[in-house]
């Protein structure tokens, strides 16, 4: 008999499962339906992008963006919408850079396609001219040391490894040299440094970027050069290495100023202390308009919460999106999230980050425990439909890192990536780069995911 008994268990617990996965299978539909049906992001998109336009830091442009998140999530009725008031730094792009290269004394002035690289110091009123020395890497720039570098600008020719698959990996082993160049090169007494930029396009648009500066040497000014000018000065100097080259930016540091993370909540039904965000960054370099990095990234969290409720499904536990400001040039959004966090005694279970652009959704990338991590990995196979069927441990997000130390599953999403690196801080990051579709199945996926994390946690 009591084998019987354990049978008809085995075989109720069997059924309920099957019921369960039939039922989270229609669920996660639902969101694709309507994502792709009725979805909102593309239309915020398009105000963020082309009416608001840039959003640096600081700037008018990026409260104007926290007042229309804001005002947007107000409109849809979620529990609870509020800002979080965060010190963010004012760096001001000034007039439009410019710079040429001279290769000999009795050469023409020959113009090159320059911008100022984010947080770097001025060149002074008169511009800087001086002679150019062209660096591949820093094991380079050491050889030479100071009896070739002082008194110079650095060229920094370092390209992004075109055959990296993901090029993510490509960007990520050559930043460095954006963000440390000018250190760097200033330890050798150089007088400005010039980066190649950050892209595997050949085109002539130059790709900002943040960049710091060491304590212990001089701060010097710090430009990215378009990669068609970077192959032109490059081939000029193996001509001519004497080049004397000039570039001239006005950029400055003003104090920190007041701006604010936008948060809009639904709260959960079961487990309202249990807390999932999903979220992207608000400000934008201020080359192009910010649709792609992280225009999108904003307009899709907004809609992972837009469509639970207009699907009238009640998450079990509490979901957030916020729109973080300042990812850009501090991170002063993602650190006062998470120093609000700790500090409230929220439990903050998963996070989900959004800032790889707006192209169709591969999959996602987790950091946490093992258990948590395989747990979340049975859930694939409801997503591989969908075309999601890249799950894999890796970095969450520069905002949301700041919670890792607070017991959070910190995850990705990951779009495709080969096209974002031709849009990323530069002034092709625009609205028209962005294919609605590709975005609303963006925001679906994150929906999903949110959806299974609700039903079922992470123990």
């Amino acid at each position: 008999m009591y084998k019987y008994f354990f049978t008809i268990i085995l075989v109720l617990a069997l059924i309920n499962n099957i019921n369960a996965q039939s039922n989270d299978s229609l669920n996660i539909r639902k969101f694709y339906n309507e994502a792709l049906s009725n979805g909102k992001a593309y239309n915020w998109l398009e105000y963020l992008s082309n009416t608001i336009g840039a959003r640096l830091s600081g700037s008018l442009q990026a409260e104007q963006g926290v007042a229309f998140v804001k005002k947007e999530l107000g409109q849809l009725k979620f529990d609870r919408v509020f800002l979080q008031d965060v010190m963010v730094p004012q760096w001001v792009r000034g007039e439009k850079e410019n710079a040429f290269y001279k290769p000999n004394t009795v050469g023409a002035l020959l113009p090159v396609t320059i911008c100022a690289l984010g947080n770097s110091i001025a060149t002074g009123q008169g511009g800087l001219y001086a002679p150019l020395v062209e660096i591949k890497n820093f094991d380079e720039l050491e050889i030479k040391g100071r009896k070739e570098i002082e008194g110079k600008i650095v060229f920094y020719n370092h390209p992004m490894d075109p055959t990296f698959y993901n090029t993510f990996r490509a960007y990520a082993e050559a930043v460095n040299y954006r963000w440390a160049g000018a250190s760097r090169a200033s330890y050798y007494g150089a007088k400005g440094v010039v980066v190649r930029s950050m892209t595997l396009s050949i085109d002539d648009y130059p790709h900002t970027g943040s960049m710091g500066y060491a304590d212990t040497v001089p701060k010097i000014p710090a430009c990215a050069i378009s990669t068609k000018g970077a192959n032109e000065l490059s081939d000029a100097m193996k001509k001519y290495p004497q080049l004397q080259f000039f570039f001239k930016q006005s950029c400055e540091m003003k104090d920190s100023v007041l701006s604010h993370n936008v948060v809009g909540e639904i709260k959960g039904s079961e487990h309202p202390e249990e807390i999932i965000i999903v979220g992207g960054h608000l400000d934008s370099w201020d080359t192009g308009k910010g649709a792609s990095d992280d225009g999108a990234g904003v307009v899709q969290s907004m809609e992972v919460l837009n469509l639970f409720k207009a699907l009238n499904i009640k998450p079990k536990r509490t979901i957030r999106c916020v729109a973080f400001m300042n990812e850009e040039n501090g991170g002063k959004g993602g650190e006062r999230y998470a120093q609000l966090a700790k500090q409230n005694g929220e439990k903050t279970i998963a996070a989900i980050e959004t800032d790889a652009g707006g192209f169709s959704p591969r999959g996602f990338t987790f950091k946490g425990d093992s258990m948590q991590i395989e747990k979340i990995f049975a859930w694939k196979k409801l997503f591989e439909q969908y075309g999601l069927h890249v799950w894999q441990q890796g970095y969450g997000g520069a905002d949301i890192d700041h919670l890792s130390d607070q017991g959070t599953m910190l995850i990705g999403l990951s779009p495709d990536s080969q096209r974002y690196f031709d849009l990323h801080h530069a002034a092709t990051d625009t609205f028209d780069k962005v294919n609605k579709r590709e975005l609303e199945l963006g925001a679906a996926s994150m929906a999903a995911l949110v959806y299974m994390i609700s039903e079922y946690g992470l123990k």
